[in-house]
C-alpha cells in the first residue's frame, strides 16, 4: 500500500509539468468582422484550420461582430471568413502559446451580391483596399464580372444619364434620335439597338420591355438619376442562372442610395439652352430614412430644329435596415417630351442642302412616361439569405419617325407613329444558403421570377404626316406572361478549385389580339439554359476563370404569332419564340501590384438565329446565325487616395455563319472600344480643394453592309470636368464635352431613302452627329 502511494505521488509530479506544457502550447484567436462601411457583421461563419489538423474549428460572430477561438494549438493556422453576398476572406495567422492573436477582418461586398440597403462605400474596387489578395476569393465568378463604385462615378463627366453604363468596360452609349428616346447600346461586337441582349435593372425594376412598340427589349433608362447611384453591378455572357431574357451579351443592376450623407441641391446651366435642377433629401423617419429626390431637365441640343427636351423625374424611397437585412418601398415617377432630329443622309449634307445638325423631317419626336412602385425585402441569417422583390409599373410611349423620307409615299412622306401603353407587374424570389456537404464548403441558390405585361392602348403602328394619322398599319392588344426558375450550386473542392453548376428554365405565354384576325393568336413555349463555371486560385494574388453557358432572348409576341405582312397582306415567316445563345470565356483577375487591379478575358458568343420582329415595319426580318469573339483588358489603378486611373481595351470580331465569307460581316458591329480616364478628388476628410476628371472614348469603324464595302469612320471624343470644393456644403463644377470639337458620328447606317426632289431611291450613309463642343456649369449645395 505504501508503495502504491509513493508511485502515485511521483506520477502526480510528472503530470504537473506535462499539463503546464499543454497549457503553454495553446493560444487564442479573436477579432471583429465588419464591412466596408464600418458596420459590424454578426452571424459570419469563421473557420480556423491549425497546421496539420484534418478539420477546421468553426464559430460565428456574435451580435457585435466578434468571434473567438480558445485552446488553439500554437503554430501556423489559416483563418477563413465566409458570409453570403460577401467575398471570402482567407488569412494566415500565427498562434503563440499563452497569447491571444487579434485578426480583425473587413469583408468586401461581392460583385453579384443581393443587397437592398446600400451606402456610398457599399461597393469597393479591389484596387482601393489595403489587402486585396485576401478578399479576392469569391469577389466574382468571372473575369468580366464587376461592380462600379459610387466613388468612381463622383468625378466623371456625364452628358446623358445612361452614360453611367459606360463605366461597364467595353460599353458605348450613343443616340440616333432625340435625347428623350432610349439610347443605342454597343457591347461585345453587338449593336444592341435600344437594349436587345443587355438586361438592365434600376432600383429594383427591370428596364427592358418585351413586345415593345418600337423594338424588342427596348430599354429607356432616361429616368436614371446619376447622383443617386450607389453602384453598378455588371456581368457579361450567358453564364449566370439568375439572369434570363435579354442578358446574353450582358446585364447591369444599378443600385440607388437608401440614405444620403447630407441633403443636396444642384443647379446646372450650359450650351444649347441646357438647364437642370436637382434636389434630394433623406431625413430620418421612424426606424428608417425617407429619400426624396426631384429632377427637372431641359435641352435644345445643337440641332437646327431644337430638341425641346422637357423631363420631370422623381423618386420617393423609404428604407430600413442594413446591408444584410433591409426593407425598401420605392416610388418612381418620370415623364419626358422631346422633338428629335433623326439620322440624316450624307448626300444632303454634302450638297449643302442641310447642315450636319439639320433635318429632313421636322415633326419627328416623342413623349413617354413611367410610374412604378417597388417592394424590396431581404432577411439574412448566419448561413442563408432570402430576398423578395415585387413591382407594379404603368408605362407609355409615343414615337414619330421618318427614316426613308419619301421612298414609300412620295406625296405624304414615310413618317410613322408607334404607340403603346402597358401595365407591368412582377416579382422575384432568391434564396441563398452556405453549408458544408461531404466536408466541402458550398453555396447554393435557387429562385423564381414572374412577370406579366398587359400592352394595349392599342399597341399601334400608324402611317402619319406631320404627326397626323393617315392609316392604321397595326393595332394590337397583347398579354404576355413569363415564369422563370433557376438553381445553382458552388462547391469549394480545395483551397484553389471552385466550381459552379446552374440551370435555368423559362416558360412564356403570348396572347395577341390584332386588328387583322390573321395576326391574332396565342402561343406558349419554354426553354432551358444550363451554366457551368470554374475558378482556379488564387496563386500569387491571381484568380483564373473558365465560364460557359447557354442563354436566349425572347422575340416579340407580335412576331411569334405573325402570319401576314401588315402592309402588304403577303404571307410571312413568324419569329421563333426564342433565339438561343451559347457562349464561353477564359480570364483572370490580378491584384499582385499594389493598388492595381487587372482583368483580361477571351470570350465568344454564338446565336442560332438573328431573325427578329421589326417594330418600324410591323413584320419580321431574317438574320442568319452569328458568332462573335474578342479580347477585353481592364485596369484600375489607385496610386494614392485622391487619384484614380482606368483603362479599358476591348476588341471584337463579329460574323454571320452559313453565308458566303464575303457577305458575313455583321452591320454595325464594333471591332474595338478604348476608354480611359483620370479622376482627381480630395481625399476623405479634406474640407476644400480642387477636383477634376478627364476621359477619352473611342470606338472603331463599323461595317455598314454585309460585304464590308461601306464602313463608318471611327469616333473619338474627349470629355472633362474640373471643379472646386469650397467646403463640405459647397462645390462648383464645370464640364466640357467633345473638347476638341471632333466632327464624328454617334451612329451610322447604310440604307435606301428618297428625298422629295429625287426621282428615284438612293442608297446612302445616314448618320446622327455627335454633340459638338459644349460646356455646363453646376453649383452643388449641401446642408
Amino acid at each position: 500500500m505504501r508503495g502504491f502511494f509513493r508511485a502515485a505521488v511521483v506520477a502526480s509530479f510528472l503530470l504537473v509539468p506535462t499539463a503546464h506544457a499543454l497549457a503553454q502550447g495553446t493560444g487564442s484567436v479573436t477579432g471583429t468582422v465588419s464591412d466596408e462601411t464600418g458596420g459590424v457583421l454578426p452571424g459570419v461563419t469563421v473557420e480556423l484550420l491549425p497546421a496539420g489538423a484534418q478539420a477546421p474549428l468553426e464559430t460565428t460572430t456574435d451580435g457585435v461582430g466578434i468571434y473567438r477561438f480558445d485552446k488553439v494549438p500554437a503554430g501556423a493556422a489559416e483563418l477563413t471568413i465566409r458570409l453570403i453576398n460577401f467575398s471570402m476572406v482567407r488569412r494566415a495567422v500565427t498562434v503563440t502559446a499563452g497569447n491571444a492573436v487579434t485578426a480583425n477582418a473587413t469583408m468586401l461586398v461581392a460583385t453579384s451580391a443581393d443587397i437592398v440597403v446600400t451606402a456610398p462605400r457599399t461597393f469597393r474596387n479591389l484596387a482601393e483596399i489595403e489587402n486585396p489578395a485576401e478578399n479576392l476569393i469569391g469577389v466574382a465568378s468571372a473575369a468580366s464580372e464587376g461592380a462600379i463604385t459610387a466613388a468612381q462615378l463622383a468625378v466623371r463627366p456625364v452628358n446623358r444619364p445612361t452614360e453611367v453604363l459606360e463605366t461597364v468596360p467595353g460599353m458605348v452609349i450613343s443616340q440616333h434620335s432625340g435625347e428623350g428616346k432610349a439610347n443605342q447600346y454597343y457591347l461585345r461586337g453587338f449593336n444592341l439597338d435600344h437594349g436587345f441582349d443587355f438586361a438592365q435593372t434600376i432600383a429594383g425594376i427591370p428596364v427592358n420591355m418585351p413586345t415593345h412598340a418600337h423594338a424588342q427589349g427596348y430599354a429607356d433608362s432616361n429616368f436614371l438619376i446619376p447622383e443617386l447611384v450607389s453602384g453598378v453591378q455588371f456581368r457579361k455572357g450567358p453564364y449566370y442562372a439568375e439572369n434570363g431574357d435579354f442578358s446574353s451579351a450582358g446585364s447591369a443592376n444599378i443600385n440607388y442610395f437608401n440614405v444620403l450623407e447630407r441633403p443636396i441641391v444642384s443647379v446646372t446651366g450650359g450650351s444649347f439652352d441646357y438647364g437642370r435642377v436637382f434636389g434630394a433629401v433623406s431625413p430620418k423617419v421612424g426606424a428608417g430614412n425617407l429619400l426624396t429626390a426631384f429632377e427637372w431637365e431641359r435641352d435644345n441640343g445643337p440641332w437646327v430644329s431644337p430638341n425641346n427636351k422637357d423631363k420631370y423625374n422623381g423618386v420617393v424611397r423609404y428604407t430600413q435596415g442594413n446591408s444584410r437585412n433591409g426593407l425598401s418601398l420605392t416610388f418612381l415617377g418620370f415623364s419626358n417630351h422631346w422633338h428629335s432630329t433623326d439620322q440624316i443622309p450624307q448626300r444632303a449634307v454634302d450638297s449643302g442642302e442641310i447642315d450636319r445638325f439639320g433635318f429632313i423631317e421636322e415633326t419627328d419626336g416623342g413623349e413617354t412616361y413611367r410610374y412604378a412602385g417597388i417592394f424590396d425585402w431581404q432577411q439574412s441569417d448566419s448561413n442563408d439569405s432570402t430576398r423578395i422583390t415585387g413591382y407594379v409599373q404603368r408605362y407609355g410611349v409615343q414615337l414619330f419617325h421618318n427614316f426613308t423620307y419619301f421612298l414609300d409615299d412620295p406625296e405624304n412622306g414615310d413618317q410613322f407613329e408607334q404607340f403603346e401603353e402597358r401595365w407591368t407587374a412582377g416579382a422575384k424570389l432568391t434564396h441563398r444558403r452556405i453549408a458544408r456537404i461531404g466536408g466541402k464548403s458550398t453555396e447554393n441558390a435557387f429562385g423564381m421570377e414572374l412577370r406579366n405585361d398587359s400592352v394595349g392602348g392599342p399597341l399601334g403602328l400608324y402611317h402619319t404626316r406631320e404627326t397626323v394619322r393617315l392609316e392604321t398599319l397595326r393595332a394590337d392588344d397583347v398579354d404576355q406572361t413569363s415564369v422563370g426558375a433557376f438553381a445553382e450550386s458552388e462547391i469549394e473542392w480545395s483551397r484553389v478549385v471552385r466550381t459552379t453548376v446552374g440551370l435555368r428554365g423559362d416558360l412564356y405565354n403570348w396572347n395577341v389580339t390584332s386588328n387583322n384576325p390573321l395576326n391574332s393568336g396565342e402561343d406558349t413555349s419554354g426553354i432551358f439554359s444550363p451554366k457551368v463555371s470554374t475558378v482556379l486560385g488564387p496563386w500569387k494574388s491571381t484568380e483564373f476563370y473558365a465560364n460557359w453557358g447557354m442563354g436566349f432572348h425572347s422575340n416579340s409576341g407580335l412576331g411569334v404569332v405573325l402570319q401576314v405582312d401588315p402592309a402588304t397582306g403577303e404571307p410571312v415567316a413568324s419569329s421563333p419564340p426564342f433565339a438561343r445563345s451559347k457562349g464561353g470565356e477564359f480570364g483572370f483577375r490580378n491584384v499582385a501590384v499594389r493598388k492595381l487591379q487587372t482583368t483580361a478575358t477571351l470570350w465568344y458568343l454564338d446565336f442560332d438565329s438573328e431573325l427578329i420582329y421589326v417594330g418600324d415595319s410591323g413584320s419580321t426580318e431574317e438574320g442568319p446565325p452569328s458568332r462573335r469573339y474578342g479580347l477585353e483588358i481592364t485596369n484600375y489603378f489607385y496610386p494614392n487616395p485622391w487619384v484614380a486611373l482606368d483603362v479599358d481595351i476591348a476588341f471584337s470580331h463579329a460574323r454571320f455563319l452559313d453565308v458566303p465569307e464575303d457577305e458575313a460581316y455583321v452591320p454595325g458591329a464594333l471591332n474595338r472600344v478604348i476608354s480611359g480616364g483620370i479622376a482627381i478628388n480630395p481625399p476623405a476628410g479634406m474640407s476644400k480643394g480642387p477636383f477634376a476628371g478627364f476621359r477619352i472614348r473611342h470606338f472603331g469603324p463599323r461595317p455598314l453592309l454585309e460585304d464590308n464595302s461601306v464602313k463608318s469612320k471611327s469616333t473619338s471624343i474627349f470629355n472633362g470636368e474640373i471643379g472646386y470644393k469650397f467646403s463640405e456644403q459647397l462645390r462648383l463644377t464645370a464640364e466640357a464635352y467633345n473638347i476638341f470639337d471632333a466632327e464624328v458620328s454617334d451612329i451610322d447606317y447604310f440604307f435606301e431613302s428618297q428625298l422629295r426632289d429625287e426621282p428615284e431611291p438612293v442608297e446612302d450613309i445616314h448618320f446622327h452627329a455627335a454633340i459638338p463642343r459644349s460646356a455646363r456649369i453646376a453649383l452643388h449645395v449641401s446642408f
